[in-house]
């Protein structure tokens, strides 16, 4: 059985999830200690117990500390099984980090599945629906397996109340991809989303991004959430390119003016467009895992965060590939996988 430190690099519940996942997919037992030891609130919360449970849901495993506050889990996996799942946070707790740890062992499963997830789809601390929908799952997709993922309600932080519907196609194993050039550009989206609150908001964000980024009118979209449970703000970014999408997200919340959530979004846009590299920060942290799973493969990426690190340390507890980083001109960085 595998110790896992969980308080190591960002000590958060990424370490928690990605285990799991790991777990599943190679059949290996684990223990984690010290889970979020250097949060505010240390152990298991809501949405960690959900990914525990929606794991051990999935493959019938053996779990013990599987309660809110536990510091320590252990589990031991058995066969993942798809089907039909139903997995419900029961706070704003993010759907997308959820499904982060039951859809790779899925993507291999021997019947297709189909998820239902319930809590929050745009959580400040977390990849947003859009994210997954637009740049996640396309590079997914390119491995073999096919996944569809729907809105079907959205959950701002903190009312939640959001549902996404996620089918997945299985293939029998993965295969890698390469993703080193971004292409020409197709298209520039900003999206500007309000629930519950004044329209102006969202006129004084695309107002903001137009003056930041030149984008036209016409790349500007204002959105009114008429049936989100809570109140809510978020803007998004789309750049969509021949080979990639990326995303970039500012979230409104009490206290901080349109302008400023704007300005999220537009800054992590324009440290984008200054690489050329495909893959930006948190894209990079989300594909190292499935392409570490195909033992092959090979992106460029804008660089590697302390988050990605701990990301690459942890596969290697649990997968023999082998993943070289080759350093670039202006920053930038190189990971290959497999021999």
């Amino acid at each position: 059985m595998i110790t896992i430190d969980g308080s190591q690099g960002e000590g958060g519940g990424q370490i928690l999830r990605s285990s799991l996942a790991l777990s599943m997919l190679t059949g290996t037992p684990f223990r984690i200690e010290k889970i979020r030891a250097g949060r505010k609130k240390p152990g298991l919360l809501r949405q960690h117990l959900t990914a525990v449970q929606a794991a051990t849901c999935v493959c019938q495993a053996r779990v013990t500390g599987d309660e809110i506050g536990a510091t320590r889990v252990t589990f031991e996996p058995s066969e993942v099984r798809g089907g039909e799942y139903a997995f419900s946070i029961g706070t704003a707790g993010s759907t997308t980090l959820v499904l982060q740890t039951v859809l790779l062992p899925l993507l291999t499963a021997k019947t297709p599945s189909r998820i239902v997830l319930e809590g929050g789809t745009h959580n400040p601390h977390a990849p947003p629906f859009d994210f997954l929908e637009r740049a996640y799952l396309p590079l997914v997709n390119r491995m073999g397996p096919k996944v569809r993922a729907t809105l079907e309600q959205t959950g701002f932080f903190p009312a939640g109340g959001g549902r996404i519907v996620v089918e997945v196609e299985p293939a029998p194993t993965l295969t890698g991809f390469e993703l080193l050039e971004r292409g020409a550009l197709k298209r520039r989206l900003a999206r500007a989303t309000v629930s519950r609150l004044p329209v102006d908001i969202a006129e004084r964000e695309l107002h903001l991004v137009s003056k930041r980024l030149g984008w036209s009118d016409a790349e500007l979209q204002t959105h009114e959430e008429r049936t989100s449970p809570g109140p809510g703000n978020v803007v998004i970014l789309v750049l969509e390119h021949e080979h990639v999408t990326e995303v970039f997200t500012g979230f409104g919340e009490v206290g901080r003016a349109a302008e400023t959530v704007a300005a999220d979004a537009t800054q992590a846009c324009e440290s984008y467009l200054k690489s050329n590299a495909p893959a930006g920060e948190y894209l990079t942290d989300q594909i190292m895992l499935p392409l570490a799973a195909a033992g092959s493969g090979a992106f460029r990426a804008t660089g590697l965060s302390r988050h990605a690190r701990t990301h690459l340390d942890l596969i290697a507890r649990f997968l023999p590939v082998p993943i070289r980083e080759e350093g670039e001109k202006g920053g930038g960085m190189r990971l290959i996988f497999g021999s």
